[in-house]
């Protein structure tokens, strides 16, 4: 996801770092449930295809979406920090990514955290302080470099370059173009498993020190339980980082995913901070619909 620029306790202690992944956020609703329906009667055109998704997993998957094919991804999420003294801290968002196949092993990206509502506590300053607005758009693309063979035990193989731009709210706008690639490997295994690992640099920039790197590597496992249902698991370095551009966000990630219909996809997913610059818990719920 685009990032955006830090949220902090009124204290000063770092809040959650750039990307989130899914939960109800009542203002995105109602839009989210027009689009949803107008989808879904789009979606019967193509039945006959699979859908495979870039959620909710942080490991982005290494298929495309296909020559001439859309693919709405969308969903509400939450964040949620504090400490010991007190100090809280939550953000809401309605991440969304927008894929558009322009051959069979490419595909163009538009990505944003979309609508965010932040609030943050300091008890003892007796101050509550709200901010809402805009998250900041990543354009990209995704090359599908070769195609897996289980056999061989090759991986299937694909290139992510994305530039985030500096087009959200003031609250949570990033400084300038900042660029990021990422690679990413798929493993089928034995018994419907499979394994994916993702693997990338970040460039990015702050007003004191100007641009710096940061570095981003996860891994998941999953299990396919019937052709409709998958869950994984999932230890995801959003964000590899020394302290003062922010620190590390790692997290450990469970989720799941259900078919509707060939073409339209929920999904789950609960995410745990294990670092103390990660937020504590993140929750959330999406849609994903290709036509």
């Amino acid at each position: 996801m685009p990032a955006r620029r830090p949220l902090h306790f009124a204290h000063g202690r770092p809040g959650p770092a750039p990307q989130t992944q899914n939960m109800r956020q009542r203002d995105a609703v109602k839009p989210l449930t027009a689009a949803a329906a107008l989808l879904c009667c789009l979606a019967p055109a193509h039945a006959g295809d699979g859908i495979s998704t870039d959620r909710p997993d942080f490991v982005e998957s290494s298929q495309v979406v296909g020559k001439g094919r859309f693919q709405l991804e969308t969903g509400l999420a939450r964040e949620r920090s504090g400490d010991a003294a007190g100090n809280r801290l939550r953000v809401d968002s309605t991440p969304t990514l927008l894929r558009l196949g322009v051959s069979e092993t490419l595909e163009l990206r538009i990505e944003t955290d979309g609508h965010l509502r932040s609030r943050s506590e300091a008890p003892a300053a007796s101050r509550v302080t709200r901010e809402r607005g805009f998250a900041d758009t990543s354009l990209g693309v995704k090359w599908h470099m070769q195609d897996g063979d289980e056999a061989a035990g090759r991986p299937a193989v694909a290139w992510l370059l994305h530039v985030d731009v500096d087009t959200g709210s003031a609250a949570f706008r990033g400084s300038g173009l900042r660029p990021s690639l990422r690679v990413v490997g798929e493993w089928e295994l034995d018994g419907a498993m499979s394994v994916g690992a993702m693997g990338g640099i970040a460039l990015d920039r702050d007003t004191d020190s100007g641009r710096f790197a940061t570095g981003i590597l996860a891994v998941t496992a999953g299990k396919s339980w019937t052709d409709r249902f998958r869950t994984f698991v999932e230890l995801a370095g959003r964000q590899l980082a020394p302290s003062r551009h922010g620190g590390s966000v790692v997290s450990v990630d469970a989720g799941t995913a259900y078919l509707l219909s060939p073409t339209v996809q929920v999904d789950a997913v609960v995410s745990r901070g294990i670092t103390h610059t990660s937020p504590d818990w993140e929750f959330g719920a999406g849609l994903s619909i290709r036509f």
